[in-house]
């Protein structure tokens, strides 16, 4: 079979938070609304002042940063004695992986309405869960994708432009492994092969993310909205959801996973920091043209991103520490699985290293 997923409903622009009102109440009239308190400061008071006005009953519930089975359940608890209806998530990608999650466990409509544009997370219709000290655990799968995606812009172009250029780097993997999955005729994150569509998006993901990135970086400092940020806030959010979860993942994000097995300043960086480190990994282990490597390296460097071991903070890393890291991302289910051929936890940890001795020699 042939799958592609996608949200019901994807809305982006300026006040997409505060002009959707009848989208909402489309789903429920009786939401439990999650998020952390800094979110709440910025735009969830807001928010909920304007869901109130327009008649819905809403239940605040502050997010404990991390997407774990106990908080999932937590939340879960308190909206089904409100008696919710609607599950709305406002914030980053844990706290939209955990919405989707209690969504489900409550059988109830979701809204997802990031405040960054960091991850492809909210379009998708899966979770990635963590243990209560941020390792990964598992994936969760779910039978639909969200009903409602609202991304504003305004909100989303005053947050840190460290996270925009993180989003950019979880989005520059779309390609890279949807290409891999596609070679080896594998299978995507919903089971089943790639559409056409999914292809498509995920190129044209990659074209939109090196063809507007630096400019959309630009309008983030200046906390402007441009046509390159609105482009580029779009690729991370909808093609990069949309092509990672109908094309597939490969080697980039399972490393990014692999990243968990180890302690230290690395779990200080952010999801695409990492998943950055792992697509140069995979573009390693593929053997792709130095030419193809080096526009991925400069495009890195010029958005801050880390391409060597010291910018992982793992430069006094040792082969054995890597080689955990390797056996982590080979484990059973893992999506590097879905490459073209057979890849062992030593070939990962030599990938690792050759990354870091090509980007420092060239200086």
């Amino acid at each position: 079979m042939r799958v592609f997923a996608s949200p019901s409903r994807y809305i982006q622009g300026e006040d997409a938070l505060f002009e959707n009102a009848k989208q909402i109440l489309n789903l429920g009239n009786h939401p439990v609304l999650l998020c952390d308190n800094t979110v709440y400061q910025i735009v969830g008071k807001k928010f909920q002042s304007y869901l109130t006005r327009y008649g819905l009953h809403v239940l605040h519930v502050s997010f404990n940063g991390e997407a774990s089975d106990n908080e999932i359940n937590r939340v879960a608890t308190l909206a089904e004695k409100d008696g919710a209806d609607l599950v709305i998530g406002l914030g980053g990608g844990k706290t939209i992986d955990s919405v989707k999650a209690i969504a489900d466990l409550l059988e109830v409509s979701v809204v997802i309405a990031p405040t960054i544009a960091s991850t492809g997370a909210p379009t998708s219709a899966l979770s990635v869960i963590y243990t209560e000290e941020g390792a990964f655990e598992k994936y969760i799968f779910y039978s639909k994708n969200p009903e409602l995606v609202l991304v504003d812009s305004k909100v989303i172009a005053q947050a840190p432009k460290r996270l925009l250029a993180s989003g950019i780097a979880d989005g520059l993997a779309t390609w890279v492994e949807a290409r891999a999955v596609m070679q080896s005729n594998g299978l995507t994150m919903l089971g089943q092969r790639q559409s056409l569509a999914a292809i498509a998006i995920a190129k044209k993901c990659e074209e939109t993310l090196f063809a507007d990135g630096l400019q959309a970086l630009a309008a983030c400092e200046a906390q402007v909205v441009t046509p390159a940020l609105e482009h580029i806030i779009e690729a991370n959010t909808l093609l990069s959801g949309v092509g990672f979860e109908s094309g597939g993942l490969a080697v980039a994000h399972a490393i990014h996973n692999g990243f968990t097995a180890l302690t230290g300043d690395i779990h200080h960086l952010t999801h695409g920091e990492k998943v950055a480190y792992g697509t140069l990994t995979q573009l390693f282990l593929e053997n792709r043209p130095k030419e193809e490597i080096d526009k991925y390296i400069h495009f890195y460097q010029a958005l801050n991103l880390p391409t060597t071991l010291k910018d992982m903070h793992l430069e006094n890393a040792s082969y054995e520490e890597l080689l955990k890291v390797g056996k982590q991302v080979t484990i059973d289910g893992e999506t590097i699985h879905q490459m073209p051929f057979e890849i062992s936890a030593s070939d990962v940890a030599q990938a690792i290293l050759a990354v870091d001795q090509y980007v420092s020699d060239l200086g």
